[in-house]
């Protein structure tokens, strides 16, 4: 299943849809970040389609109308992959396959493809392979016609069993095996966990791409790998960090995205064990992002899944070397103020400051108010480890200035 190989940047055309949920400036952002996906996959973006429809059509997605339009463009300019920003159903992708007749893929499937280019680790690849069985179970279509049934001649007549039913038993029968060495690993995996001791442990979470591996790297002075893409992480890596004198357990996971897929979540279950295990969360935000709010929500409504959302928070807002606020001209009486012309000291006494100085504003890049950081994780972990010892509270003095 998973295929370790360079990939030449690949012409592909992106669909969305404008309905009663999704308004079109919706739409746009959402497409801009499947385009995001699509180069990180390795494909480059030739033309984007969007339809303004009440449902997506139960055979095809979109109308027959731009269906039509669609091929017409994929045949001239050749094409190579359909993306779909919605996940599609089986009937949906083999209809539009059979019409277009190149490679369809919904914002699902890409995501999985990235996966499966990112993990490198067995536990990793096993995760991912999990996932792409299960979304590929119930789209295996009969590709191949050299043979329809298993085995003829001689008291082998009768129904017997289809190729495509093979396929089916094949792949449900790998899906089984996989699940057993999830299993597996998951109780090495908390073998390791229960040999870390009694330190605190801190998990830094967010959307994808807002800089964690790289605040990892600047406070743990490690050198995990960190890149301007999407899932550049998959992996949780754990370094022990000391701030002042006081020791903890950091550990990098993987990025939270709008729209995951169910498969991946579950599959990736056990990687969230880190955030479950986790005394306290590091939530970092890309603050640059104009709908970082958006983002904001979508993990707190996976770490809700899991069942983290009550823990320790500190909120980290990154990039702030690159917050650029929308200016308002002084004639101009038209345009209203909105989130997008606020200036970061604005943000400031919005609800973050009812956060208690659990809100800060840093650029792990380059080095921005990481010392204010410091404190406020020094702080915090400081409370959580006296709360575990009180008689190790002589060790560890309030303020970190004391060093």
């Amino acid at each position: 299943m998973l295929e370790k190989k360079t990939i030449d940047h690949e012409k592909a055309v992106l669909i969305g849809v404008i309905t009663k949920e999704q308004n079109e400036e919706k739409v746009t952002e959402y497409l801009d970040e499947l385009e995001f996906l699509t180069f990180t996959a390795g494909g480059e973006v030739a033309k984007r389609f969007v339809q303004r429809i009440d449902l997506p059509n139960p055979k095809t997605y979109i109308g027959s109308g731009k269906i039509q339009e669609v091929e017409a463009f994929v045949k001239e300019h050749e094409i190579g992959s359909v993306i779909f920003d919605d996940e599609l159903t089986p009937v949906q992708q083999r209809n539009i396959e059979k019409q277009l007749r190149c490679k369809i893929l919904d914002r699902t499937g890409l995501i999985l493809d990235i996966f499966a280019q990112r993990a490198q680790t067995s536990y990793a690849r096993t995760q991912v392979e999990l996932a792409q069985y299960e979304y590929l179970l119930p789209r295996l279509t009969g590709l191949w016609t050299h043979l329809e049934r298993q085995r003829g001649g001689i008291g082998m007549r009768g129904p017997g069993e289809t190729e495509i039913e093979t396929d089916r038993r094949i792949v449900r029968d790998r899906i089984s095996l996989l699940k057993k060495k999830l299993k597996k690993i998951d109780r090495q995996m908390e073998t390791q966990r229960g040999n870390r001791g009694s330190l605190v442990r801190v998990a830094l979470v967010g959307y994808t791409n807002v800089g964690k591996s790289t605040l990892m790297n600047v406070i743990s002075k490690s050198n995990v790998f960190a890149e301007n893409k999407l899932f550049a992480t998959l992996d949780t890596t754990v370094r022990k960090v000391v701030i002042g004198n006081l020791p903890f357990l950091l550990s990098d996971t993987v990025g939270f995205i709008r729209k995951l897929p169910t498969q991946l979540i579950e599959s990736f279950k056990s990687t969230l064990d880190e955030v479950r295990e986790a005394d306290m969360l590091l939530h970092v935000v890309d603050i640059s992002h104009p709908n970082f709010e958006e983002h904001i929500a979508s993990v707190n409504k996976v770490l809700n899944e899991i069942g983290s959302a009550n823990k320790e928070t500190i909120m980290v807002f990154n990039k702030i070397d690159l917050y650029k606020a929308e200016v308002i001209e002084e004639d101009d009486l038209i345009t209203e103020k909105t989130n997008r012309h606020m200036s970061l000291e604005e943000w400031e006494n919005t609800w973050m400051h009812r956060m208690g100085g659990n809100a800060l504003f840093i650029s792990a890049l380059n080095k921005e108010n990481l010392e204010a950081f410091k404190v406020q994780v020094y702080k915090t972990v400081r409370n959580i480890h006296v709360t575990r010892f009180p008689y190790n509270n002589f060790l560890y003095p309030e303020n970190l200035d004391e060093y």
